[in-house]
């Protein structure tokens, strides 16, 4: 007798055959299947031989739909849910339904697989061993900068997803406030016609720039390093920091530190949005400087 079960099961990001021999599986043995995209699910499903019957459950309805799901698992039934590529929860429909199904006690699996993060990250040739995964940044400009200028600092390797038709000028945000870094673009991966385009920020959106780009891209940025940045550059925290403690207005530090240290202000405003964007961290840091040697 089969116990009643939520299988959250991954699916391929874009070529069918990338499917576990256990995803297929269980998606077989399901009573139900719950997808973020019935028509694209159906299109998997009918290349595996798979018939069973497929609801709706994307963010648009997730709250509307749970209950009816969990009311089939709490009748004894496994639902199997779904997402159009990749895992349910990781930004895309998913979680709702597990912390409804969590709280009523309701038994669930992880049935993992396809990531277009880890794909991505396989063969960018940037250091992996540490990354921050970001999902979808901001789609307004402002908000989106803002974002930028408090992640600028992050020195593990950054990962985002992003639409086809606001690449453009999300490189060029990030050429402008993360400075000249590496970085990969992978689109469509996995597909017939995907492809991986490597270069400095700048180069990048210089080469996607006008461009009417096609396709699900991920992409994946070198962190944050001091190497190559002037020692003016790299002393500015300081500065900006002893300024404030003195009294100065924001208007004054900028020109100070970039006359000091001959640099643009936008450089010198960009890392006092940085101060402020973490000001626990940078506390903790100055109290630690503070502490005797040995404690």
């Amino acid at each position: 007798m089969k116990t009643a079960r939520l299988f959250v099961v991954a699916t391929p990001i874009g070529n069918l055959e990338d499917i576990t021999f256990r995803a297929v599986r269980v998606l077989r043995e399901a009573d139900l299947i719950a997808a973020e995209d019935t028509r694209r699910t159906r299109k998997l499903l009918s290349y595996y031989q798979i018939r069973k019957p497929v609801v709706s459950y994307h963010k648009f309805n997730s709250r509307v739909r749970a209950p009816d799901l969990i009311a089939a698992l709490e009748e004894g039934k496994q639902v199997a849910l779904v997402t159009d590529a990749g895992t349910p929860g990781v930004s895309d429909p998913g979680s709702y339904l597990v912390r409804e199904a969590a709280r009523r006690g309701i038994s669930m699996e992880a049935i993992p697989g396809p990531s277009a993060v880890t794909a991505a990250l396989s063969v960018a040739g940037l250091d992996a061993d540490t990354f921050h995964f970001f999902g979808f940044p901001p789609a307004r400009k402002g908000e989106r900068r803002r974002f930028l200028e408090a992640i600028r600092s992050e020195e593990d390797t950054l990962v985002f997803f992003e639409s086809a038709k606001r690449i453009a000028g999300f490189l060029a945000d990030l050429a402008e406030i993360l400075g000249s870094r590496q970085a990969v673009v992978g689109r469509e991966l996995t597909k017939l016609h995907g492809e991986y385009l490597r270069g400095s920020l700048e180069e990048l959106a210089a080469r996607f720039q006008g461009q009417a780009s096609q396709g699900e891209i991920t992409l994946v940025v070198e962190g944050y390093t001091d190497e190559g940045c002037d020692e003016g550059e790299r002393e500015i925290d300081g500065d900006i920091r002893r300024l404030k403690e003195a009294g100065f207005r924001k208007e004054e530090i900028l020109e100070v530190v970039s006359g000091w240290r001959n640099l643009p202000k936008r450089v010198v405003y960009r890392e006092m949005l940085r101060q402020s964007a973490d000001p626990v961290k940078r506390r903790d840091q100055r109290d630690g400087e503070k502490k005797p040697a040995g404690e």
